[in-house]
């Protein structure tokens, strides 16, 4: 029987069709130059046609893994990577094969936040990172540093996948990415000697319940944020939404296999750090949820001191003391403090390398086992009072308290009629305590330190990293 043109065309699309089912999608985290997490089972999935077997075999051990997609296409599985090595390539195949290519075994980290996550090594437009330029030149491809941007997008609805790329360590892969997340993997790379790969998912001037889910924002957060957007499909800033950028940026990438996090983000926020305290918790809880293991490392950064252009002079302050107070509610976490690198006219400090190495020395100490330096910031724990002077005990490692300078400054006292003093601030022969005081004030009340939008740190420990801005008082302005 002879077919018609129309018919053979019609049977032709559908065995073109057919053919381009049966190849496997996978989403665009899992592709070409990639880093997988060493020692680890780590996830990967994708989709094809219903029904169909899909077999995965790894050239670091050439085991084959098998699973079948379901009803909807979608498929995934887990496979062990051995000790940090590469490049190797890894085969998808369900009757035609997927190959992805140049993958490196080694350490992967989640790094998000705002715009001074999203800050790229070549800067902002008259925002320049510093010493970029010998950094981006000098990238070499033989370094096994790998970075995956993430597009910017938001969603009302979950996403399987999200606009992202890895690029090798080039000086066009190197100038586009995150200035602190590459300083991060940079020091890792260096003192560990492995493959250090980086998902780099911020968006700048965006606040941290947009990064959470929504129905964690309705559980625990009912009638805080406007949820209206979601009945409406509408708003003026849908990056600002609760959950939009949950869904978007963070929910593709659950089932990609990480080490830890790392998070700089709390400006938009500044204006309720009380709330913060509660936020901030309750997302690493929901990203260690997701991710599957209740022990990943969360590093954040702290805000730095900048001049803000608002009446209500304690905004940087009070949010960096809340931002601090969070280390007591969030298991296996740490702070890299700022205090010292902010500037008092832009919000993007240029220092990135100190922000990336004081992030990478916690990870580095906790997680890698070079214990061997003072890597936390100091932290102000206990106050009490004697005659006329206030004593600050803090939690610093054993070598102490390093004032830097003359004298110790931003230190403020008040007694009970809440007015706020200049102080002189000493620190104590224990280096552990620093001992306040001011004319001024006969009978003190209470002490802050740092608490102005733009002040000076003058405490560090001997590692250099600076102490954290405090108060004693619970007082509003």
């Amino acid at each position: 029987m002879k077919l018609s043109n129309s018919l053979l065309a019609a049977v032709a699309l559908l065995v073109c069709e057919l053919t381009l089912s049966a190849k496997v999608q996978l989403p665009d985290i899992i592709s070409d130059n990639m880093v997988l997490q060493r020692n680890a089972e780590v996830g990967l999935w994708g989709k094809a046609a219903p029904g169909r077997k899909i077999t995965v075999t790894a050239s670091w051990d050439c085991k084959k893994t098998v699973c079948k997609s379901g009803d909807d296409g979608l498929w995934s599985l887990k496979v062990q990577t051995p000790d940090a090595g590469g490049p190797y390539s890894i085969c998808f195949d369900d009757d035609e094969k997927t190959v992805v290519d140049n993958v490196l075994i080694g350490e992967v980290w989640f790094c998000s936040g705002q715009s001074n996550m999203e800050m790229p090594m070549e800067g902002f437009n008259g925002q320049p990172v510093e010493h970029s330029a010998d950094y981006i030149l000098s990238a070499k491809k033989d370094r096994p540093i790998r970075m995956c941007n993430v597009k910017k997008t938001t969603s009302l609805e979950p996403l399987d996948n999200c606009n992202c790329d890895w690029s090798e360590h080039t000086p066009d892969g190197v100038r586009r990415t995150s200035a602190t997340a590459y300083f991060f993997a940079l020091r890792l790379q260096e003192t560990l000697g492995v493959p250090v790969g980086i998902i780099h998912s911020s968006w700048g001037g965006t606040p941290i319940q947009a990064w959470m889910e929504k129905s964690l924002i309705e559980s625990e957060f009912s009638g805080e944020f406007d949820l209206s957007p979601y009945q409406t499909g509408i708003s003026n800033r849908m990056q600002n939404v609760p959950g939009t950028l949950y869904n978007a940026m963070i929910h593709p990438f659950e089932q990609y296999t990480v080490k830890g996090f790392i998070w700089y983000q709390g400006c938009s926020n500044k204006n309720n750090p009380e709330q913060y305290k509660r936020l901030q918790p309750a997302f690493v809880k929901m990203l260690r949820q997701k991710w599957g293991n209740d022990n990943r490392p969360f590093y954040f950064t702290q805000i730095a001191p900048y001049e803000y252009a608002a009446d209500y002079k304690y905004q940087a302050g009070f949010m960096m003391w809340a931002q601090a107070q969070t280390l007591d509610l969030i298991p296996m976490s740490g702070m890299a403090a700022t205090h010292d690198i902010g500037e008092m006219k832009t919000i993007h400090p240029k220092k990135k390398k100190e922000v990336g190495d004081r992030l990478a020395f916690l990870a580095l100490s906790n997680n890698y086992g070079f214990n061997v330096i003072d890597a936390k910031a100091p932290i102000a724990r206990s106050f009490r009072t004697e005659e006329n002077k206030i004593i600050v005990t803090f939690d610093v490692g054993p070598k102490g308290l390093n004032p830097i300078g003359t004298r110790l400054e931003s230190f403020e006292i008040a007694g009970e009629d809440m007015v706020f003093h200049p102080a002189r601030a000493v620190v104590c022969k224990n280096r552990n305590e620093v001992e306040v005081s001011s004319s001024a004030v006969p009978a003190p009340k209470a002490v802050r330190y740092g608490m102005h939008n733009w002040s000076k740190a003058s405490l560090f420990n001997t590692s250099g990293i600076p102490a954290s801005p405090f108060r004693s008082d619970n007082w509003s302005e």
